[in-house]
């Protein structure tokens, strides 16, 4: 297990569903009892509840955003599990949030099946 490309393959699915406004593909990535912390500080427990937000958000206030993620580290901390930072960089080119805005994720990836799935996601705002 390479904690580094395991990451990384996550973030890449992650990213390609929030550029293409996909809230459900966004949920995919997560494990089925997964948690999701937002930048406004709420949780969103389970995939359906996570893909639900996230469509939400995309058909709203980030109609039109565009994400970067980059994996600033990963590690194992057991033969199951992945902790991984990652910076996200948040384009929104219109409505109240335009602008640009950077966060700072923790992320833990669990095994599942035949790969890994993010079981836990907390998004942090990085003040400007």
């Amino acid at each position: 297990m390479d904690p580094t490309t395991i990451s990384q393959a996550v973030i890449e699915q992650l990213e390609a569903a929030w550029n293409a406004a996909d809230g459900a593909a966004f949920a995919r990535a997560f494990a089925r009892d997964a948690d999701f912390v937002n930048i406004r500080g709420e949780l969103h427990s389970g995939t359906e509840a996570i893909a639900a937000g996230h469509q939400g958000i995309f058909d709203t206030i980030y109609r039109g955003s565009t994400v970067r993620y980059a994996l600033i580290g990963a590690r194992a901390l057991d033969e199951r599990v992945i902790l991984a930072q990652v910076s996200g960089a948040l384009h929104v080119p219109s409505g109240p949030l335009a602008g640009d805005l950077d966060a700072l994720a923790s992320i833990v990836l669990v095994a599942e099946g035949d790969g890994h799935r993010v079981a836990a996601f907390h998004n942090t705002l990085v003040a400007g």
